[in-house]
């Protein structure tokens, strides 16, 4: 996070848009705001304490706000205890989109990629079943992010997500001549479309929780939902729309992750190792990238609770090469 030291005791002062915020009740019976704060340069947990609607005001997710307070570890992670905090005013002159975190790529450029791409495959039908879905969903794939706290929840992260699988699939291919190379991409495209309707995401591309249709179903059966739709609107007779929904179904691997069934041909354990491997080293990246030199992170619950060590010995600056 991009705050102001105030002192060398933890003692910061910014602006920060908020992420979530609940209002909670303390072990004494008082009521906190527990809050993630954001920037472009990450988030971080923060509390309110002994918090007052009538002193403190109202907030919500997705809100710029002033924050000033102490900046201490607490369980493997730095966490911010609120002193003071206001909503922004005009007389500030900040721009809320100046912090959000969004992918070095613009929606446009990626979208044009992953369109091309899906013009060019020979498979008719996967041409017209990748490429209609891209193009009934292109605004909202021009800003949404591709998860709600983990990897790539940025703003345009599930392009970013999505373009970096088609890459590593395209490397793959030339490694493994014998994969449908057309299949794998149409599934690397597909696989996580249905987050389009999982989150709730506010202007700025940053999701502020998900949906109920999310709850309910999550989106690998939304994604194969979406898939049968499209391939009946579109009189699709092949297996083509089997194979692609079952790509969606399998993504994550195991059902203890997700899936709903294993991946059960070449192209679905592919796409499942490349989903895992991107959303990996982009968690890892950000956990070691704020480590410092020759130190240890903090426990990361989502990377099975490992602490991540950073070695220094690349530039963590670097981001994702996908052009």
């Amino acid at each position: 996070m991009n705050f102001t030291p105030l002192d060398n005791n933890g003692l910061v002062e910014g602006f920060c848009i908020i992420k979530s915020v609940d209002v909670k009740t303390s072990t004494r019976g008082d009521s906190y705001l527990d809050m993630m704060l954001s920037d472009k340069d990450g988030e971080i947990n923060a509390k309110l304490w002994r918090y007052d609607r009538q002193i403190h005001g109202e907030y919500s997710a997705n809100e710029l706000v002033k924050v000033r307070g102490q900046i201490s570890p607490y369980n493997g992670a730095d966490q911010l205890k609120i002193d003071k905090i206001r909503p922004t005013m005009i007389s500030d002159g900040v721009d809320p989109a100046d912090f959000v975190k969004t992918a070095l790529y613009s929606g446009e450029e990626m979208f044009s990629e992953l369109y091309s791409l899906a013009e060019g495959f020979k498979d008719e039908d996967l041409r017209k079943i990748v490429c209609a879905i891209l193009e009934d969903n292109r605004l909202k794939l021009l800003y949404w992010p591709a998860a709600f706290k983990l990897h790539h929840a940025v703003r345009g992260g599930l392009m970013l997500h999505t373009l970096s699988i088609v890459r590593l699939a395209q490397g793959v291919c030339k490694i493994y001549p014998f994969v449908d190379e057309e299949l794998l991409i149409a599934g690397a495209i597909l696989h996580d479309i249905a987050k389009l309707s999982e989150f709730e995401v506010a202007d700025t591309g940053i999701a502020t929780g998900y949906s109920v249709e999310g709850n309910l179903l999550g989106h690998l059966a939304m994604g194969a939902n979406v898939i049968d739709r499209y391939a009946k609107d579109l009189g699709i007779e092949s297996n083509v729309p089997l194979l692609l929904q079952h790509i969606c179904l399998s993504h994550h691997g195991e059902p203890e992750f997700g899936a709903a069934v294993r991946p059960m041909f070449i192209e679905a354990e592919l796409l499942s190792e490349l989903d895992l491997m991107d959303s990996r080293i982009y968690e890892m990246k950000e956990a070691v990238e704020s480590t410092a030199e020759g130190d240890f992170s903090g426990r990361i619950w989502a990377m099975d609770n490992r602490k991540l060590f950073n070695h220094a010995r690349t530039d963590l600056k670097k981001e994702t090469k996908l052009f």
